[in-house]
């Protein structure tokens, strides 16, 4: 699941990294980190609130390329190590994130609409879910968890590419606790797609990603995305190699009946 931030860290030192390290991160990847405009992204010290909507940290990012970071900040240091694992997604999502700015601010709108609270959870909380089989892939959306992590362990581990995505939801992993869930895109993807080198199956899942993000209708509500209890996925725990660890309800919820009547 940490696979992809992982391959990117590693270039990172023993010490907390500083602007100019996290900026060679970034330009040392090939092909680089670009905004959906082909801006490359450049990084810049956290700047006060501003008001103005070109000021704010997503439009910055999509008009000027310029990614706001933090001293010392896990979020934001995860916030980039998605942007280097997941560019295409990463800048689709950044995109809709200024239109819907922009949208608001011409509706004279004082809060966030529904497309705006899905995109940011996907961007805070997201998982993205890459499987060849439609079944697993409905057993997830339908909250089927012991069926699917117990009962189809090895299909899940075989024929599945959890992959955690939000830079908050990487954040929490850091200190794992009962309760920690995600919020999941399925994608249904080629059956060989898993034989590929993994850098490979990242670059066609990210582009995938990119392309969901990028339909104006899509993730339209919170609703659309699957919920992922990521404690359950196998291999995550000593203790969910134990049938009975996917019988707390309390964590492995059956699905609240409005998600499950709107779904």
């Amino acid at each position: 699941m940490f696979e992809p931030l992982r391959a990117h860290a590693v270039a990172l030192g023993a010490e907390w990294p500083g602007l100019n390290d996290l900026q060679g991160l970034l330009d040392a990847r090939d092909p680089p980190v670009r905004n959906a405009g082909g801006v490359p992204l450049q990084l810049v010290p956290q700047g006060r609130r501003r008001r103005a909507l070109e000021e704010k940290h997503e439009a910055r990012t999509f008009l000027a390329g310029e990614l706001q970071v933090r001293e010392r900040s896990w979020h934001d240091l995860f916030n980039l190590l998605a942007w280097l694992a997941f560019p295409r997604a990463k800048a689709a999502l950044n995109a809709r994130h200024y239109a819907a700015l922009v949208a608001q601010r011409a509706a004279g709108a004082a809060n966030r609409g529904p497309a705006q609270d899905a995109l940011t959870l996907f961007d805070e909380g997201g998982v993205i879910v890459a499987s060849c089989d439609d079944q697993l892939l409905k057993m997830l959306f339908e909250f089927r968890w012991k069926e699917l992590f117990w009962h189809r362990r090895h299909e899940v581990q075989s024929q599945m590419r959890i992959m955690l995505f939000g830079h908050a939801l990487n954040e929490k992993a850091l200190r794992p606790f009962t309760g920690i869930t995600g919020r999941g895109i399925l994608l249904k993807t080629e059956p060989g797609l898993h034989a590929l080198p993994f850098r490979e199956q990242l670059v066609v899942i990210d582009a995938r990603v990119a392309a969901h993000l990028s339909g104006p209708a899509s993730l339209s509500a919170t609703r659309e995305l699957a919920v992922v209890p990521v404690l359950g996925v196998p291999g995550w725990c000593a203790d969910n190699e134990r049938e009975t660890y996917y019988d707390d309800r309390d964590y492995f919820r059956p699905g609240r009946l409005r998600e499950k009547r709107e779904s």
